[in-house]
């Protein structure tokens, strides 16, 4: 499968999503006043979406997913680009860190960091997408088996995989500090690129650990979550490019 999208809860998506894709110079698809989509060009073909649809509530709980943004040499001058874009300080008990936490315009966490060699020069400007794991271990081997990226080691030591390309962010399963509770604010779309049909998707998922999230039939996509209770949507099997409202709230 190809990680497509990463997709925020949005009480304004023109807001959020317009400090996003000024943030990570992506280009916007769709500006819409419920959905704003913003693409992020890696190379060639490869490339990361961004989704903002609107939700009523969005979630209140402890942020599982988050982005780290590359810094690097020029990790001040990120910092202050994104101060002057609507980005605050933020205090998530970090301590003396050599990387900066900031929340977004509806206080979505994430860090600019400074250069790593996990960070390959492929990734684009997010890094790494770190996301709390009950069992790190487990959910790399879950999520390398349906998205076939391979394990490498995280800017942390910890277990990561990356796509064999080498592009894109990597994907970081941390320890999480308290088990899960409640809808994730931000999640993954992933969609299949091979010759699986649907049912052998979601038969590879369910085999593997994955779980069907109820309470959302009759979508253009399905949710389940990880062995961790972590959601993600499969989007329909295409290798076109990415259309609007491929997100669940």
């Amino acid at each position: 499968m190809r990680l497509e999208n990463i997709v925020w809860d949005a009480r304004d998506p023109r807001r959020l999503g317009g400090f996003w894709a000024a943030a990570l110079d992506a280009e916007t698809l769709t500006d819409e006043p419920d959905i704003v989509e913003a693409r992020v060009q890696l190379s060639g073909e490869a490339f990361l979406d961004l989704c903002f649809p609107r939700v009523d509530v969005p979630s209140t709980t402890p942020a599982r997913l988050h982005l780290d943004l590359r810094g690097g040499p020029r990790q001040a001058e990120v910092v202050e680009k994104l101060l002057g874009l609507g980005a605050v300080h933020a205090d998530v008990g970090q301590g003396d860190v050599p990387w900066t936490v900031l929340a977004d315009p509806e206080g979505n966490t994430f860090c600019v960091l400074h250069e790593r060699d996990a960070y390959a020069a492929g990734s684009g400007p997010v890094a790494a997408l770190p996301l709390d794991s009950a069992d790190p271990e487990r959910d790399a081997e879950f999520w390398a088996a349906i998205t076939g990226w391979v394990p490498c080691a995280g800017s942390g030591g910890g277990t990561a995989l990356r796509h064999p390309d080498g592009v894109g962010p990597l994907l970081e399963l941390c320890p999480e500090p308290e088990p899960k509770r409640g809808k994730n604010g931000l999640h993954l779309d992933v969609r299949p690129t091979g010759a699986d049909g649907d049912e052998d998707v979601v038969e590879r998922l369910l085999s593997t650990g994955g779980a069907r999230v109820a309470g959302y039939d009759g979508l253009p996509w399905q949710v389940f979550a990880d062995p961790s209770g972590n959601e993600f949507c499969i989007l329909a099997a295409s290798n076109a490019a990415h259309q609007a409202d491929s997100t669940y709230s």
